[in-house]
């Protein structure tokens, strides 16, 4: 079968020598992009024997290099190798902008399927819906407990202070986005600012953990898990919390998926899975959760 036309964002000449210096490649290179992604692109890149990779990099035009760096992605994908915390195999990162028109980086192909709607969720059994849940807050509670030091990521980013700089950074970005005033978003950073729980300890947070993110294997577990751009260190609590957030939405949007879905785990069923795997005391939760939906309304807006 004739392959379609070359998505934007690939070179195939320069990006068919790359791959041909890192990997056994058969004959000539084809390329699609993968859709469901809201900032960086990915794309599959298929060989003609069958060999599949994924090649992420950032949008394209101008963007905020520290808002889409490839080798911070990367640095964290390669240091997760054997935790515990699936994640695909990398192949290289090339930050040569010449060979692509920005710098990229390469992983294995994982098989296996990403949930991304309630339709997508509701069309599953619900035991497998059931377990995919329950695997998702496992993974969850294996990545948090990562010794961020033993893994290679201590100086990768600051260790504290997470909530408060999350705060100042969210309210900017409404403030700068909002099409209409909502007194209630100041009003309610203003609460949260003032009652912001003391960090317990530094973790890996994902920034951006739901089911969504994750690419699930037939029987259930969480196969990898994607989309770190988000990613850095703090209060692994603010990904709990938006897990369950987004998984409880009662509002529309497009980047919401309704956990309503029958099987799917509901929010006290999330939390007891994870103080079950974690150990952690969640007594602040209330708190964090409210931060997630402030955070997810000013995303929304």
């Amino acid at each position: 079968m004739a392959a379609g036309p070359t998505p934007q964002g690939v070179d195939p000449e320069p990006l068919q020598r790359w791959f041909g210096e890192h990997v056994d490649v058969a004959g000539t290179l084809s390329f699609e992009q993968i859709v469901g992604g809201r900032s960086n692109l990915t794309f599959t890149v298929s060989d003609e024997a069958g060999g599949r990779w994924v090649l992420r990099r950032p949008p394209l035009g101008q963007v905020l290099a520290t808002a889409h760096d490839m080798a911070r992605e990367h640095r964290i994908i390669s240091a997760l190798a054997g935790s515990g915390v699936p994640v695909p195999g990398i192949i290289g990162l090339c930050e040569d902008a010449a060979v692509n028109g920005a710098p990229f980086y390469v992983m294995e192909f994982v098989e296996g399927m990403v949930v991304r709607t309630h339709e997508e969720a509701s069309a599953l059994e619900p035991a497998l819906l059931g377990r995919m849940g329950a695997s998702l807050v496992e993974v969850l509670a294996r990545l948090h407990d990562l010794d961020v030091d033993a893994v290679g990521l201590g100086d990768f980013a600051r260790r504290e202070g997470y909530i408060e700089r999350q705060l100042k950074r969210w309210r900017l970005q409404f403030e700068q986005s909002a099409s209409r005033d909502i007194p209630q978003v100041p009003e309610v950073h203003d609460r949260l600012a003032a009652c912001v729980p003391e960090q317990q300890g530094v973790g890996i947070v994902h920034g951006d953990y739901r089911l969504d993110n994750c690419m699930m294997s037939p029987d259930g577990g969480v196969a990898a898990v994607l989309d770190w751009e988000l990613c850095t260190l703090g209060d692994v609590l603010a990904d709990l919390a938006a897990m369950i957030a987004y998984g409880d939405q009662r509002a529309a949007g497009d980047i919401l998926l309704n956990g309503s879905a029958e099987g799917y785990p509901s929010p006290d069923e999330v939390r007891d899975l994870y103080a079950s795997h974690s150990g952690r005391d969640l007594g602040h939760l209330d708190f964090y959760l409210a931060f997630a939906h402030w955070r997810t309304a000013c995303i929304v807006e």
